[in-house]
């Protein structure tokens, strides 16, 4: 049996029917909370028998504070895909986030021992690189500098990692993902789920550059490595380095609206100043810090090279990645008969 965390995630899901369709037995942790029927009508997305395989899952209710909880969602478990994050940039989110990233992270970790847990992967993040290789980019040993200035999200992204290599070292079998922004469909309103919402809404952008990839390759990957028992490494997974001004400008074009104005550095400084004389008036201006300004003109590209020697793969195009996710995104967003 596998257990996936964080399954009502825009990639949990996704890892979820990936594994499904391997015929591999699924158990999905998910919050009280979660909405269910979002999840199983994203799967018409993905798949042409989206109840048959959904109506195959076990979900659970796993509390990541209780450890008796996470023992009884680990019962009979050897596989172990650890997606459940809170994602956020925002300054007034560092405490959950530490607490949901670092020591819900921990925590399963913990009764992972003396489980019948045998292979566990965790989903990280681009954000915790920093620095370059000989050929001017980052890649997997690009590691993360404690001297350097780094949003809350990447620091609390790599004290959980220091958790994963902590019981790596005590014999667990561990393999850790970092994708860049996913692309996928569903979920819209949460973390990169609301990627076409904000480049719809916004016509700006920023003059940087970030990585992007399809939310099935990070699925098909994350599952390929676990089966081919390949553990103790980390793997960047990207398709595409693009600057956020194409990107935004690939979809608007296909939603029929105008480009995007770069917003330029002048601008960016009003906002910081903004946000240092009155952000503590007004909290969305905190977003506008200096970490988040570094993070969104910051021009570095991201190496992929890693995975696909190590598993001859080929990532979906960004441009078909957004064909076909936006497609999804507008049948969803799309005005009900009589509303």
């Amino acid at each position: 049996m596998v257990l996936v965390t964080g399954a009502t995630g825009i990639l949990g899901r996704v890892i979820v029917l990936e594994l499904l369709k391997r015929g591999k037995i699924v158990r999905a942790a998910k919050r009280k909370s979660s909405n269910l029927d979002e999840v199983r009508h994203s799967f018409q997305f993905y798949t042409e028998s989206p109840d048959d395989f959904f109506n195959k899952i076990e979900w659970m209710n796993v509390d990541f504070e209780d450890i008796d909880s996470l023992k009884s969602a680990l019962d009979g478990v050897q596989e172990v895909y650890h997606c459940a994050a809170k994602v956020s940039f925002h300054p007034k989110d560092r405490r959950e986030m530490y607490h949901t990233n670092i020591e819900g992270t921990k925590n399963l970790l913990y009764a992972c021992e003396n489980s019948s847990v045998q292979k566990f992967l965790f989903v990280s993040s681009m954000a915790v690189f920093d620095g370059v290789n000989e050929d001017g980019m980052v890649d997997e040993n690009s590691d993360f500098n404690p001297k350097f200035d780094h949003s809350d999200y990447a620091v609390s992204k790599h004290f959980s990692e220091m958790e994963v290599w902590r019981a790596a070292a005590e014999g667990l079998n561990v393999t850790i993902i970092n994708p860049g922004i996913i692309i996928g469909s569903g979920n819209w309103n949460s973390s990169s789920g609301e990627l076409f919402e904000s480049l719809r809404k916004y016509p700006f952008a920023m003059s940087g550059t970030s990585a992007y990839v399809d939310v099935r390759d990070v699925a098909k990957i994350a599952v390929d490595l676990l089966e081919k028992n390949i553990f103790n490494e980390k793997f960047i997974l990207i398709s595409e380095n693009k600057k956020f001004a194409d990107m935004a400008n690939l979809v608007r074009e296909k939603l029929g609206i105008g480009p995007v104005k770069i917003l330029s550095k002048s601008v960016l400084k009003l906002g910081y100043a903004g946000n240092l004389l009155f952000g503590w008036a007004f909290p969305p201006l905190r977003m506008i810090n200096k970490v988040n300004l570094d993070s969104v003109t910051s021009n570095n590209l991201v190496s992929n090279q890693k995975i696909k020697e190590k598993l001859d793969y080929q990532f979906i195009p960004v441009a078909e990645s957004v064909d076909f996710h936006l497609k999804n995104y507008i049948k969803d967003r799309r005005p009900k008969p009589g509303a």
